[in-house]
C-alpha cells in the first residue's frame, strides 16, 4: 500500500495539469529524447486535434487522469501509470490526418468512411514513433480499438496479444464516449454506458477484469472525473483521488 499512497500522493499534485504543454513535467524525460520542444509539439498536435470539435472538450484531459486512476487502482508500476497518461493525451492524434467530412459527420458512416476511420489509430503511431521517448506509448496509441476476442483494429489482436496498457486506455476512452455527446448520439446515462461496457464484455470485446474493476469504482471516482467541463478540473479530480485512495484502503 505504501507505493499506492506514494502514487496517489504524486497525483495530486498533477491533478490540475490540464494542458498538454504541462505534461512534460509528469516524469523525468529519457535522456535519448530529441527535447521538450517536439514532444510539446505532440501534446499541442493532440490539443489541436480535440479543439477540432466542441463534442471532444476535455476528453484527453479525462481520458489521461481516469486511465491512471485506473491503473493505481490496478496496482500498476509508475512507468506504467506514465505511459497510460501521456497515452491518454495521445491516443487519438492521428485524427488529425481524418477529414472533417468524416470525423464530424452526423450519421452513420459507410464502410468506405470507416475504413479511413480506422487509419487514425496507425497514423497515430507514426507521428509518434520518430521521438523515442514515447516509444512506451506506440502500443497504446495503435492498439487501442483492438478486442479481446480478435476482431478488433488495425491488426486484430486477441487475449495477452492486446497490450494490458491499450485495453486500460479503451475502457475509460469508451465510457468517456458514451457519456459525452457526439455528432451521431446524444450522451448516454451513467448507468447505460456501464451496462453498454458490461455487455460489449460479455461478447468478448473487452478485458474482463479491467472492465469489472473500472465499473466497482464508477460512482464513487470515475463519474466524478468524468462531470470535469474543461474549465476547472481541480475540485472534482481532487475529490476522485480522495474517494480513490479510500477505495485501496478498504
Amino acid at each position: 500500500m505504501r507505493t499506492k499512497e506514494k502514487t496517489l500522493a504524486c497525483l495530486k499534485t498533477r491533478a490540475a495539469l490540464a494542458a498538454p504543454a504541462k505534461a512534460d513535467s509528469l516524469g523525468e524525460r529519457e535522456t535519448e529524447s530529441p527535447g521538450e520542444d517536439a514532444d510539446g509539439v505532440l501534446f499541442s498536435l493532440a490539443k489541436v486535434v480535440e479543439q477540432r470539435d466542441c463534442y471532444t472538450a476535455g476528453h484527453c484531459e479525462r481520458l489521461a487522469f481516469t486511465g491512471v486512476a485506473l491503473g493505481v487502482a490496478m496496482g500498476l508500476d509508475s512507468a506504467s501509470l506514465l505511459t497510460i497518461y501521456l497515452g491518454g493525451y495521445l491516443h487519438d492524434v492521428g485524427k488529425v490526418g481524418i477529414p472533417d467530412s468524416i470525423l464530424f459527420k452526423p450519421g452513420k458512416l459507410t464502410e468506405d468512411e470507416f475504413d479511413v476511420m480506422r487509419t487514425h489509430t496507425v497514423r497515430g503511431e507514426e507521428i509518434c514513433r520518430p521521438l523515442p521517448s514515447f516509444r512506451h506509448v506506440l502500443p497504446l496509441i495503435r492498439s487501442h480499438h483492438e478486442r479481446m476476442d480478435g476482431t478488433g483494429y488495425p491488426d486484430r489482436l486477441a487475449g495477452n496479444r492486446f497490450p494490458l496498457l491499450a485495453r486500460v486506455i479503451q475502457t475509460v476512452d469508451i465510457y468517456d464516449a458514451l457519456t459525452n455527446s457526439r455528432p451521431y448520439k446524444t450522451a448516454y446515462p451513467r448507468a447505460k454506458a456501464l451496462e453498454t461496457l458490461e455487455e460489449e464484455t460479455a461478447r468478448g470485446w473487452r478485458d474482463p477484469e479491467v472492465t469489472t474493476l473500472f465499473v466497482r469504482l464508477n460512482k464513487r471516482v470515475f463519474s466524478k472525473i468524468n462531470s470535469y467541463s474543461g474549465a476547472s478540473p481541480d475540485r472534482s479530480m481532487q475529490d476522485s483521488l480522495s474517494n480513490l485512495q479510500r477505495f485501496l484502503t478498504q
